[in-house]
């Protein structure tokens, strides 16, 4: 079989998973226009039309239906072949995808890559550092690292850090013109800094809690921005009030550059877990990534 009918063959699972020409040319790394072209040589291949297309949606026929069962049959041999030869090395061997707010790498993940990569010479960290609510299967990743609020209760997941506490924060310069809120409905009164998730058009709605009472407050103030750090450095410098994660703030309020707010209705909360899809085939490679995380896990949480 030439080797262009397989690339074919794989081009038509993946338009078909991510239901668009688009998405199917992200996850293999091509463009919108070669992803067409290769549907387009693999109809004419096979003589028949493979998709439905409108200008909003691509959904397979009833043949394209037929054949991409057949191909995800034959897809799933190769890997399980694949699979088996690799796991009969003495050290796993692939690339596994991982998505991951930008926070829990730096606090997570990237302390430990030097340590992962000794044990594991042979795999591929392929790390999406997105603070987005991307679907891990839809997104074509092998594991996710989500806060633990936030993980569907249909994956298996296990906490991989501590509980985390959101406080909100200014300068004493910002504090001496403005003054403090006391409760978090005043903070609408006040300048505050946004904090937009990638994705989201609207920014965060900041939230808080004291016993039974759960309160969200929308904010508004001079700035609207998509990283967190670069939030808490304008609050430094005295352009407003910020909110997020107590220990990443802990070096500017020790130096006296922050002073905490509104701490009594700053509760924790279950931090970042670890997560994939029960039903879903693990390559070793991703399996040793799990067991690696569940060891570094006992150490922290």
């Amino acid at each position: 079989m030439r080797t262009t009918i397989l690339k074919e063959y794989e081009a038509c699972l993946a338009v078909a998973d991510a239901g668009s020409f688009v998405g199917g040319a992200r996850r293999l790394g091509i463009t919108a226009s070669a992803m067409s072209q290769m549907i387009k040589r693999l109809e004419e291949q096979v003589g028949t039309q493979l998709f439905h297309r409108t200008t909003r949606s691509v959904s397979p026929t009833d043949q394209g239906e037929r054949l991409l069962v057949r191909l995800k049959r034959a897809f799933e041999e190769f890997e399980a072949a694949t699979q088996e030869l690799a796991e009969r090395r003495d050290s796993p061997v692939g690339t596994v995808r991982m998505l991951m707010p930008r926070v829990a790498y730096g606090d997570l993940v990237e302390p430990v890559l030097a340590r992962f990569h000794a044990a594991f010479p042979d795999i591929t960290l392929d790390l999406d550092l997105n603070d987005a609510f991307t679907d891990i299967v839809g997104g074509g990743y092998d594991l996710g690292l989500r806060l633990g609020e936030y993980v569907n209760p249909e994956t298996v997941a296990f906490a991989v850090g501590p509980t985390l506490r959101q406080i909100a924060v200014a300068s004493p310069s910002y504090i001496k013109s403005y003054g403090v809120p006391h409760h978090p409905r005043e903070l609408t009164h006040h300048r505050c800094i946004n904090w937009r998730q990638d994705t989201h058009e609207a920014p965060y709605a900041w939230e808080f809690g004291k016993g039974t009472e759960q309160i969200s407050v929308t904010v508004d103030g001079p700035l609207v921005f998509n990283d967190r750090y670069a939030a808490a450095r304008a609050a430094a410098a005295g352009l407003g009030i910020a909110l997020w994660v107590e220990h990443r703030l802990a070096e500017w309020i020790a130096r006296g550059e922050l002073v905490p707010l509104l701490e009594d209705w700053s509760e924790p909360y279950p931090g970042f877990f670890l997560y994939y899809y029960r039903d879903r085939h693990m390559s070793a490679a991703t399996k040793a990534v799990v067991k690696f995380f569940r060891e570094e896990a006992r150490q922290i949480v």
